[in-house]
């Protein structure tokens, strides 16, 4: 099975990269469009900034590559993000693949005493997806944002911080999760393994 990472102005490529090694996947890092379209599975990976993000995606034409794939797409925290509608940060007209927006968690919350970003651990419940078999309602997983999707149609699992949110998206063959599978122990090797598998 040949995998491959999109490799953009983003973060967290090798974290990855090292969790499906220990998978025993030999994943490709790659902005290379035909290394990219020809692979069987892609992981969308991202910590960063949308509009920074958003503008390399574009310079390398690699917008267009992603949303006309038709195998299985995994986009993790920012590339989940960039693959909505619109984000907050930075003004940021997105990819469009998923019909919500994203949103600072404070935004039009009246009060709020929380810390921004979200970091650490907090459960996923709602759960609706193949990515979630053998994961069991509130299990824990681990994140790192500032921004969240609104939860829509789309959404295959929720988390609760400030307000309830999309912690997983699916649209045919697209599929997004906020938190960082390679970073959430066994429930995140199982979500990686389940894409895998898909």
């Amino acid at each position: 099975m040949k995998v491959v990472i999109i490799k953009y102005n983003a973060g967290n490529v090798a974290s990855v990269q090292f969790a499906l090694n220990r998978l025993g996947v030999d994943a490709i890092v790659s902005d290379d469009a035909s290394v990219i379209m020809s692979a069987d599975k892609v992981i969308f990976p991202g910590v960063g900034e949308a509009s920074s993000a958003m503008r390399a995606l574009t310079h390398a034409g690699l917008h267009q590559v992603i949303t006309g794939l038709e195998q299985p797409v995994l986009g993790v925290c920012l590339g989940m993000q960039l693959l909505c509608d619109y984000s907050e940060e930075g003004n940021t007209k997105a990819l469009g693949v998923f019909a919500t927006t994203v949103r600072r968690f404070d935004s039009g919350v009246r009060v709020f005493e929380g810390k921004i970003p979200h970091v650490g651990w907090n459960d996923i419940s709602h759960l609706k997806s193949k990515l979630y078999t053998g994961v069991s309602d509130n299990a824990f997983v681990y994140y790192v944002h500032g921004f969240c999707a609104d939860v829509c149609e789309q959404t295959n699992s929720i988390t609760t911080y400030v307000r309830p949110f999309s912690a997983g998206l699916e649209k045919n063959n697209f599929y997004g999760v906020q938190f960082h599978p390679e970073k959430s122990g066994v429930v995140g090797e199982t979500i990686i393994r389940n894409f895998l598998d898909l």
